[in-house]
């Protein structure tokens, strides 16, 4: 075990050179005493674990101080050891570290949930608190964890399958949120390797028997490429990137493909030295290889909310295969790697008490981090908690823009709704619709990427019920839930009360200046009968504002009177109704069309034709599969968009799909038939 701790401490002084490494050296004796005569089921001495914690964290390039207090990480939960003796021997930045990843570990233990659901759920209601008080505690627990995935095998069957799911589920995608790219492909391969043994397997040697014909013909990509490179007097280095096996399954599952389907198992990173040189790299590939079209992505000029810089293409070689490229310089895959640990560093704060902060930038880019840490003031039931965290960890790939021009990234699926509570609660509450590129959407329109958003408020808007059907980040779900208990319209849950976690309020965040609706907007955005432009008045008595279904009365004096369609007084009042109008909003109509698709016999068509048209802001009501004739088959679906000219832009999507011959409108005797 000695000489593993001085491969330890030779990595540490390689990266700190400088640094004080004694107490590095008294945190492992500290440590090897109070593990002393401790075995794990493997029958390793379980100081053993305790070093490999801290090789990984030190791996990865962080400080000596969490190299310590990963060596004592489980001193406080597994010995004799108390607080006060590892306050007076280390002090206490190096003990609140310590205590904050025995505070997680203990509800592993905990008997008062009777649940998973709920040991899960408390499970990150105290690593969300922890972590918001101290990133490297989460460092920590995701090596500790990245430990026990490599020594899983000792373990009894059900123990096995919970953890690999929590892994799956929760750590793996915190250890992507966090940027540490090489922690979550290894978790995801551990995980996937307990829960599928079978398809783990059969992955495993799928790839291996393909191993000697890739790398050959990766060889000769990377040759080929560094050569037009160097031509084009761009310094660079390319290296190619096996797929991990998770990913490629994945890819498998999402798409419906066999291994042999899914070409691009290998990608191919070009690392430049500047930022210019990487969109140099970028012409050269597109003067070498046609671009797969939708495959492109500028995550330099839009980077992620996890740090990561690159960007994506890709190409079809010219023997029919794809092939993925990412360029980045070098500064940018190190961040990619090594994620949040790329960025770490302390400043020592000259404010008397000896502490220290998290300097600006690393404190911006765990925005999300805080963001998380507002959920525990409303604390939520197990299952909902779960599901924000679940939602919120998976990777983000939309990025829309504010009038003014601000990036902002929001999950895939995000709403105008979740854009406005990113903004601010306050403009959350009192949204009333969106104009998206200029034009008015409705509150369940899913962002594209590029999209330009702008939220309109009313002062008399409050939240409604049903939003929570359709907006997908915990913030928003959070804060209509909680504004909706505030009015009454739902009930806090018994243990919202018992349970509330008590911390440091968020930081006051001024709320921005955003459209407020008067009545010349809502005379803009109203339609009668389909038509925009006719003179309205808003009635008084129900208030409609856009968002509310509403009708039209057309009253003696010039004009129509707009009313909501659930105003009492209208229903009580006695009503000519020859004189009752059809209204709506700018955004609110919906459009009905069917489209039948003449595909031939290729494996996956339907799955590769839904999957075209998923981010394009339609609802299938209705759909068949006919077989047919001649090898053709034919695929008729009937679909709701609120955007007329959608409709050609959905039947020119779908012509791209492989396998597709035409694509054509229902005649409206076929939709009627589809009922």
């Amino acid at each position: 075990m000695r000489t593993e701790f001085n491969k330890l401490l030779k990595l540490l002084k390689k990266n700190f050179p400088d640094g004080d490494i004694e107490t590095v050296r008294k945190a492992y004796r500290v440590a090897n005493a109070a593990h002393q005569g401790q075995v794990r089921l493997s029958g390793e001495p379980y100081i053993g674990h305790s070093m490999s914690v801290a090789k990984i964290v030190a791996t990865l390039g962080l400080d000596l101080t969490t190299t310590a207090a990963a060596l004592l990480h489980d001193v406080l939960e597994d010995t004799h050891v108390t607080r006060e003796e590892l306050q007076h021997d280390f002090g206490e930045e190096i003990t609140s570290l310590v205590d904050g990843v025995t505070k997680i570990g203990a509800l592993n233990r905990s008997t008062s949930a009777t649940t998973q659901v709920e040991k899960q759920a408390n499970n990150l209601r105290k690593m969300l608190v922890a972590t918001a008080k101290d990133v490297r505690v989460i460092l920590i627990k995701l090596a500790d964890r990245l430990h026990n995935m490599r020594t899983l095998e000792y373990l009894n069957p059900e123990q096995i399958q919970r953890i690999s799911r929590e892994t799956l589920d929760i750590y793996a995608p915190l250890a992507h949120r966090l940027g540490i790219a090489r922690w979550k492909w290894e978790l995801e391969d551990h995980a996937f390797h307990h829960l599928h043994p079978r398809e783990y397997k059969e992955m495993a040697a799928l790839v291996a028997m393909k191993r000697r014909e890739r790398e050959e013909w990766l060889e000769n990509t990377i040759e080929f490429l560094e050569g037009r490179l160097a031509e084009a007097e761009v310094n660079a280095r390319v290296i190619g990137r096996p797929k991990h096996l998770f990913s490629i399954y994945q890819k498998m599952l999402q798409q419906g493909k066999d291994f042999d389907q899914v070409m691009d198992v290998v990608a191919v990173r070009i690392i430049t030295q500047t930022v210019a040189e990487c969109y140099n790299a970028l012409g050269v590939v597109h003067h070498l290889w046609t671009p797969v079209p939708g495959r492109f992505k500028d995550y330099i000029a839009m980077p992620k909310a996890n740090m990561y810089q690159s960007v994506h293409t890709s190409v079809m070689r010219e023997n029919g295969f794809p092939l993925e490229i990412q360029i980045r310089t070098e500064e940018m895959d190190r961040i990619a790697r090594e994620g949040i640990a790329a960025h770490w560093r302390y400043k020592e704060e000259a404010d008397g008490d000896g502490g220290r902060r998290v300097d600006a930038k690393l404190d911006n880019q765990l925005h999300w981090l805080r963001h998380m840490y507002e959920w525990l003031q409303e604390a939520h039931a197990p299952d909902e908690l779960l599901d924000s965290v679940r939602r919120d960890f998976t990777v983000s790939d939309v990025y829309v823009f504010t009038p003014k021009g601000e990036v902002k990234e929001l999950p895939v699926g995000a709403t105008p709704l979740d854009f406005a509570y990113l903004i601010h609660s306050h403009v959350g509450h009192h949204c009333i619709g969106a104009r998206v590129n200029n034009r008015m959407v409705p509150l369940r329109y899913n962002l594209q990427t590029g999209d330009v958003v702008e939220i309109l408020t009313s002062k008399n808007q409050t939240p409604h019920l049903d939003w929570l059907d359709f907006v997908v980040t915990g913030r928003a779900r959070t804060r209509i839930r909680q504004r909706l208990r505030e009015l009454g319209q739902i009930e806090a849950p018994e243990e919202t009360i018992k349970k509330t976690v008590h911390a440091a309020p968020a930081p006051a965040r001024k709320v921005p200046q955003v459209r407020h609706v008067d009545d010349a907007t809502r005379e803009k955005m109203i339609r009668i009968q389909g038509a925009k432009g006719m003179a309205a008045n808003f009635a008084k008595c129900c208030g409609p504002m856009p968002g509310h279904p509403v009708i039209g009365y057309v009253t003696k004096s010039p004009g129509i009177t707009i009313h909501r369609a659930d105003c009492r007084n209208f229903m009580n009042t006695r009503r000519d109704p020859d004189r009752i109008v059809e209204a709506s909003w700018e955004g609110d109509e919906h459009f009905e069309t069917g489209m039948r698709v003449t595909i031939g016999q290729r494996p996956n068509v339907l799955a590769d034709i839904t999957n075209a048209i998923r981010p394009m802001n339609i609802s299938i009501t209705r759909a068949q599969f006919v077989p047919g004739e001649s090898g053709k088959s034919y695929f008729d679906f009937v679909f709701e968009t609120a955007e007329e000219g959608s409709i050609e832009r959905v039947a020119r999507t779908i012509r791209t799909v492989a396998g597709v011959s035409n694509v054509g409108i229902l005649p409206p005797s076929l939709i009627a038939n589809q009922n």
